[in-house]
């Protein structure tokens, strides 16, 4: 059973930056996604990255904004997130998959954590 541990969420005012990390027992092995889900809002993906070829996905809303990478020495994937709009705000879950490539689809991913709360405001 994957477990993911996610850590970066805070307070920010707009214009600021947050990473978020997730990390997992061989997570290089997993393709990964960053969700959110804002309040009253159905969750959302963010960004993802495949495991096998490491191509990217980046909602409209966030590209030139946000980077996912991995670390696969740390197990690590990160989600660097710049210029931090109040519209970001919302709790962002790490999810993990078998798959390789890259998933945009929540139901495609088997392991989630518990996300962590991102609010941007002044």
């Amino acid at each position: 059973q994957l477990q993911l541990m996610e850590s970066g969420g805070g307070l920010v005012q707009p214009g600021g930056s947050l990473r978020l990390s997730c990390v997992a027992a061989e997570l290089e092995y997993y393709a990964v996604g960053w969700f959110r889900q804002a309040p009253g809002k159905e969750r959302e993906p963010v960004s993802c990255i495949g495991s096998s070829d490491n191509l990217t996905y980046y909602a409209d809303s966030v590209k030139g904004r946000f980077a996912i990478s991995r670390d696969n020495a740390k197990h690590a994937v990160y989600l660097q997130m710049d210029s931090l709009k109040p519209e970001d705000t919302g709790v962002y879950y790490c999810a993990a998959s078998t798959l390789t490539l890259v998933i945009t689809t929540a139901d495609m991913y088997s392991y989630w954590g518990q996300g962590t709360q991102v609010t941007v405001s002044s």
